[in-house]
């Protein structure tokens, strides 16, 4: 199956050109995950993000992350896709790119779903 989305097809390549340089293996896991097909793409609501990570931790969906629930901590949430209500709910989203610059060896980086 190949991918018509041309923004997720240069990210999955992006992050497994990051995984090669910096001999990093989180980045290649997060590319093979974004590579199966669209109904096996992950969906994470934020009950599931709260029940799963502690204070400041950081994490990576493969996915799409759902307005559903309430974050009773502070969490950074990187995701390929964010519902309105999810942006809203989580103070710090961004998208896999910008964690991908911001902390390009993926320290102290989970990921979830």
């Amino acid at each position: 199956m190949k991918k018509t989305n041309q923004n997720l097809v240069r990210l999955i390549i992006d992050l497994k050109k990051l995984s090669n340089s910096q001999k990093v293996k989180i980045w290649k896991a997060v590319a093979e995950n974004l590579s199966k097909p669209t109904r096996q793409m992950r969906k994470v609501n934020i009950w599931e993000i709260n029940n799963s990570t502690k204070e400041n931790e950081t994490i990576v969906v493969p996915g799409k992350v759902l307005g559903d629930g309430e974050l009773d901590h502070n969490v950074t949430v990187a995701a390929y896709q964010f519902s309105d209500g999810a942006k809203s709910k989580i103070e710090n989203n961004m998208l896999i790119e910008e964690l991908m610059i911001k902390n390009p060896k993926g320290s102290k980086v989970r990921i979830i779903g």
